[in-house]
């Protein structure tokens, strides 16, 4: 996912290269983090805590901490027990960039989880590599992470992978034809999502009927809906976020438009049913995990979530927090080092590796592929699994 709130590339490399020199008293010449010592190894949290994207950061740092705590139950990782050292950059491009530096310099972490959103991981990316310190995101689905370099991973499903599977799914088995895209243009995560759409719905015997923009903090939508409903689509897809999402379908059903929409992580939310009340009803959202008809190792997780949180289900982002955890602590072991620069190769040669959230591979390009997708339906008031959907792993 991306942020909200833009600020321009110039604007945050002026600032990570201000930061490399005046943050941290431990740093290295070069920009290299301290190498690990003791009897700890810190692993680095980079999400937001509170502001609008908490609810996605809030459950990443849940799973991470649930992980570490089994792990450091069971010996911790070569003879090391899991430290998580957390902060809170608040949604915030600048801020984001400002708590990497402080992991790296001054917590020495040898490696970051995080962020759970596109843009503000592709702003801490270049100072993640540039320090050799391994920064695996548990939720940026968007294009332009991994390519920072060869220390920069990823566990989450992507768009690139979920949304040719969805659109086989609604062309053969639900049967659409005309679809409504809603792009959010000062989104960075929904523009690429919109493009990935159109790309993937070539040659599927899906038409674009309308193609229409709107902005992140929009509150009225009725011009776009307006443009929509004269054009009769099967679905909606909307590449932003919940807030906007709840709106613009309380807006589709106050004109009488039965076009359900469809979306990625970025809508599923309470807050999308809890904004959206009964128009909510019918949408979907594209994810990573379900903790519905659960694997061996997913129902495992679920039944000891429920246990630590008083019978809570998990959600995409525990899960993936959970899974970004026991990724880099497998690497560990495989590679009997703590040391980023030795464990980063192995976590590179990750295959079949059965995580809570699905099984993931690591590809050449230290891109995840996961199985299966779960599309999940509003219905009755929350988000139910419609249908896993199998993910070619090859």
């Amino acid at each position: 996912m991306n942020m909200r709130k833009a600020v321009s590339f110039l604007t945050v490399a002026a600032l990570a290269a201000t930061l490399g020199t005046t943050v941290g008293c431990k740093k290295k010449e070069g920009g290299e983090a301290a190498k690990p010592a003791g009897d700890t190894v810190k692993i680095g949290f980079l999400g937001a805590l509170t502001g609008d994207v908490a609810m996605f950061g809030k459950p990443t740092l849940e799973g991470m901490k649930m992980a570490a705590d089994e792990i450091n139950a069971a010996g911790g990782v070569n003879g090391k027990k899991i430290e998580i050292v957390e902060a809170d950059n608040r949604g915030d491009k600048q801020e984001g960039a400002s708590v990497t530096q402080k992991l790296i310099t001054r917590d020495n972490v040898v490696a970051i989880v995080g962020d759970p959103t596109t843009g503000i991981t592709k702003v801490a990316a270049p100072i993640a590599q540039k320090a050799q310190v391994v920064l695996l995101s548990a939720g940026a689905t968007g294009p332009g992470v991994v390519e920072n370099g060869d220390f920069i991973f990823r566990d989450t499903l992507l768009d690139s992978v979920a949304i040719p599977a969805c659109i086989d799914f609604f062309a053969k088995d639900l049967g659409y034809k005309k679809v409504a895209v809603i792009t959010s243009d000062n989104n960075d995560y929904s523009v690429g999502l919109s493009q990935t759409f159109r790309d993937a719905a070539k040659g599927k015997g899906i038409e674009i009927v309308a193609d229409e923009k709107v902005k992140d903090g929009d509150k009225d939508f009725s011009a776009q809906i307006t443009n929509i409903k004269a054009k009769k689509p099967d679905v909606i897809f909307f590449s932003g976020y919940y807030t906007e999402g709840a709106l613009i379908m309380k807006e589709a059903r106050k004109q009488g438009l039965k076009a359900n929409m469809f979306g990625g992580d970025g809508l599923f939310s309470p807050k999308f049913v809890e904004l959206g009340g009964p128009a909510a009803e019918g949408s979907m959202s594209a994810l990573g995990f379900s903790p519905e008809q659960a694997s061996p190792v997913t129902a495992k997780f679920v039944e000891a979530f429920k246990k630590k949180f008083n019978g809570a289900e998990p959600g995409l982002f525990d899960a993936q927090g959970y899974d970004a955890i026991t990724l880099l602590v497998d690497a560990m072991k495989r590679a009997n080092s703590v040391d980023p620069k030795v464990f980063k190769d192995a976590l590179a040669k990750t295959k079949a590796f059965e995580g809570v959230s699905g099984t993931i591979t690591i590809r050449a390009n230290r891109e995840p592929i996961k199985s299966p997708l779960a599309l999940l339906e509003v219905k009755g008031g929350k988000f139910v699994l419609k249908a896993k959907v199998p993910v070619k792993m090859d």
